[in-house]
């Protein structure tokens, strides 16, 4: 599959998963109407349905990484080249930001609005840390024993991971960045983001090296990431 391909899979895959993130905060608390264990419930499930259905789309073409983090432990682990990783990476940023917008315009207001939803403090980044190694886990080692099941494996470790951690799990550095250009249910203050990142990079770093513990450097198969 040539690059160029697998990052077009890459741009719309993130795009719409951010798409799905925001839009469905935006109508989850519109129609929640303060509730916020409804909103929630709703942005949880959306995302979750959402992330299904584009690994199983995208992860014939690209992988379906659509998470710079997880595009990093890739590298780390051999499946991607320099030039790869840094396209990668630079394509999820890109559709994120994309992924938002659009939301935002779908739903008819400004599309571009630094965020103001409060996420600091030691629990919340120790969610994200927590998040994250647990989605690399899921995925690293789902490919390596249930492949088959990885799309259904990621989509419900995302829905659990919502409700049980404190920062409901971005998990995802370009989505961290790209909820920070929103006031949405699903925003985060732009202040918040850098500790959010780091917390997000342990984590996946924590996982790559608790994996290679349980199956060593076997490679992940790249379609079923």
């Amino acid at each position: 599959m040539g690059l160029w391909r697998k990052l077009m899979a890459e741009f719309v895959g993130t795009a719409l998963l951010l798409a799905c993130i925001v839009g469905s905060g935006i109508m989850g608390a519109t129609l929640a109407q303060g509730n916020d264990a409804i909103a929630l419930l709703a942005n949880a499930a959306a995302t979750a349905g959402m992330l299904y259905v584009l690994i199983v789309v995208f992860g014939p073409i690209s992988g379906a990484h659509f998470n710079p983090a997880v595009t990093l432990v890739m590298r780390l682990r051999g499946e991607l080249r320099n030039h790869e990783t840094l396209a990668y990476l630079g394509m999820q940023m890109l559709a994120a930001l994309v992924g938002v917008l659009l939301a935002h315009a779908m739903f008819g207001v400004d599309l571009l609005q630094p965020g103001t939803r409060v996420r600091s403090g030691s629990a919340q980044w120790l969610s994200e840390g927590v998040a994250t190694f647990g989605l690399l886990l899921t995925i690293l080692l789902g490919a390596q024993f249930r492949p088959n099941a990885i799309a259904a494996l990621v989509a419900s470790y995302i829905f659990a991971a919502y409700w049980f951690t404190a920062s409901t799990a971005f998990a995802n550095p370009a989505v961290t960045l790209a909820r920070a250009l929103t006031q949405s249910f699903a925003g985060i203050r732009p202040e918040d983001v850098s500790a959010f990142l780091v917390a997000q990079m342990i984590g996946a770093i924590l996982a790559w090296v608790t994996a290679f513990a349980f199956v060593g450097s076997r490679q992940v198969p790249k379609q079923e990431i």
